[in-house]
């Protein structure tokens, strides 16, 4: 079965419209990561808990964090980092999740065994919490490239990984490639196309992110995750990460707009494959 989650805070910054936006497209699990215009690390355990149970009552779950771990220098405070970190774990448990998205540190290129060290004791952190760190391949960042993803495979253990096509595209990287090396090692994928001509961030099958590949390699007995990750608009978190310009082919007047789009593009592709909305998830 596959399952959708999403990043609703593309939608809106207000969780209640975001959780409007999940229902509208049919999708049960959010991936957390902005709430107010503040990432949800930021909040403290008692307004958690708020949110928690709004998001409860609206019958949506929380796939998994999608924080801001590992986007800092490795040359930076990371002993005050790794207690963010038991902050985000702390938060994780109240939503129901035992996942974090997360990255490989800035300014890291030429510091490859101290990644490999902070990142295998960030991974003994969360395990203290019963939580699962997922990297995501993300450009300006360590983990960017095929060659790097496959070092830190081999170099950091009880790391999870996210596969972004998007994020590899920008980076160079030559999607047939990549979705031959890793698709059978990633634990779920982040689903945001991008097409390389015009560096334009597109809707799923729009562009040279073989969406369609990645689906069709999942098997219908597999138990899957896809997280929507529109990008068909500017979002602060995003041009905080990296200074890039990325041009957007589609033009969306809003940010509920975008998002139905790039949810409905995805379920068109599905649906294309053979998968129906059943139980909560799709399935062949």
């Amino acid at each position: 079965m596959i399952r959708l989650a999403a990043f609703a805070d593309e939608a809106s910054p207000s969780l209640e419209r975001q959780i409007a936006a999940l229902k509208r497209n049919g999708i049960e699990y959010i991936e957390l990561r902005v709430i107010n215009g503040a990432n949800i690390a930021k909040y403290s355990l008692e307004e958690a808990k708020i949110y928690a149970k709004q998001l409860e009552d609206a019958g949506i779950k929380v796939w998994a964090i999608g924080s801001g771990i590992g986007v800092i220098s490795i040359n930076a405070d990371l002993d005050e980092h790794k207690n963010q970190l038991r902050h985000v774990c702390e938060i994780a448990k109240i939503f129901g999740t035992d996942k974090i998205r997360m990255f490989s540190f800035h300014e890291a290129n030429d510091s490859e065994d101290k990644v490999f060290s902070e990142l295998n004791e960030m991974v003994a952190i969360a395990n203290e919490y019963g939580i699962g760190l997922y990297h995501e391949n993300e450009r300006a960042m360590y983990g960017n490239t095929l060659e790097r993803i496959q070092r830190l495979m081999e170099n950091v253990q009880g790391l999870h990984y996210v596969y972004d096509p998007s994020n590899f595209l920008q980076t160079g990287e030559d999607s047939a490639v990549t979705l031959e090396a890793l698709h059978s090692k990633t634990d779920y994928f982040h689903i945001k196309d991008f097409v390389s001509s015009t560096r334009s961030v597109v809707p799923a099958g729009y562009g040279d992110g073989r969406i369609s590949e990645l689906i069709d390699r999942i098997s219908p007995d597999d138990d899957m995750t896809l997280t929507v990750e529109p990008h068909l608009r500017v979002i602060k978190e995003g041009s905080e990460m990296d200074k890039a310009e990325m041009k957007n082919k589609f033009c969306y007047a809003t940010g509920d707009e975008a998002f139905d789009a790039a949810a409905q593009a995805l379920i068109a592709l599905l649906e294309a494959q053979g998968y129906k909305k059943i139980d909560g998830g799709y399935k062949k």
